[in-house]
């Protein structure tokens, strides 16, 4: 599906990261990773990679270029990173507002911006990872804000640069089971279990679940889809089932 494909990943290191270079490489794709975890992105077997923090603006715009002279001019961005951590607005204060959009929002507009020179000379496909938070409220008011407006970037890249044989779309994982939980669950154990019913599939979405979506989006397969958000969530943006459980008894 991805043969002979170049795919720039961000987050490369982290849960849906790994799923993403795993089902990435087996359709056939290279992938070069950025994550800012050097152990973590050194341990990823047939991943070349790049060590680089993506809120830092100087250190994209000098690593960047380098991948780009050292591997090639990517046909597939996959902008991945992400992480939340302020849970409601009481808890989100002016630092950890910043904080999240830096890292989720403005990170990457960054990376974007870096590497569209390359892709306008040949064409090519971004994939954004948004989040169901970006579709309607669940809690963490900045990581909302910041993945509602990567779903404006993302809008943005598939207008304007759809004469230079770029598309850009959006996958909007809901609740996946990755390292991101490990403080909640700390704080709840049971936390996962009572999270679950809220879903209509009755589960959580998995990693590899979200990677094929995105390698989808990526590959010619969708080669006429451009501006979409695709919600890979286990049905829970399609409806209120607590609601309908409490109209019915």
């Amino acid at each position: 599906m991805l043969e002979g494909k170049r795919i720039f990943l961000t987050g490369a290191a982290g849960g849906v990261g790994t799923a993403l270079v795993t089902v990435c490489r087996a359709s056939g794709a290279e992938v070069v990773g950025l994550d800012r975890d050097a152990q973590a992105l050194a341990a990823l077997e047939g991943c070349a990679g790049a060590v680089v923090d993506l809120t830092d603006r100087g250190a994209v715009a000098e690593t960047l270029p380098r991948l780009i002279d050292r591997h090639g001019s990517p046909d597939i961005v996959i902008s991945n990173a992400g992480w939340t951590r302020a849970e409601v607005l009481a808890d989100t204060g002016p630092a950890e507002w910043d904080d999240e959009l830096d890292l989720n929002l403005t990170s990457a507009y960054t990376l974007t911006r870096a590497v569209l020179p390359s892709l306008r000379t040949h064409g090519g496909a971004f994939v954004y990872v948004a989040s169901i938070n970006a579709l309607a409220h669940y809690g963490n008011p900045a990581y909302a804000a910041a993945k509602s407006g990567l779903l404006a970037l993302m809008r943005a890249v598939a207008t304007e640069e759809a004469a230079h044989g770029i598309r850009a779309n959006a996958v909007c994982p809901g609740s996946i089971r990755t390292a991101a939980w490990d403080h909640r669950i700390a704080a709840q154990p049971d936390i996962l279990e009572r999270v679950r019913r809220l879903y209509p599939m009755g589960r959580l979405v998995e990693p590899r679940e979200v990677a094929q979506a995105v390698a989808f989006l990526a590959s010619d397969l969708a080669s006429g889809i451009t501006g979409a958000v695709l919600p890979v969530d286990a049905g829970i943006s399609a409806g209120n089932l607590p609601f309908i459980r409490e109209i019915v008894g």
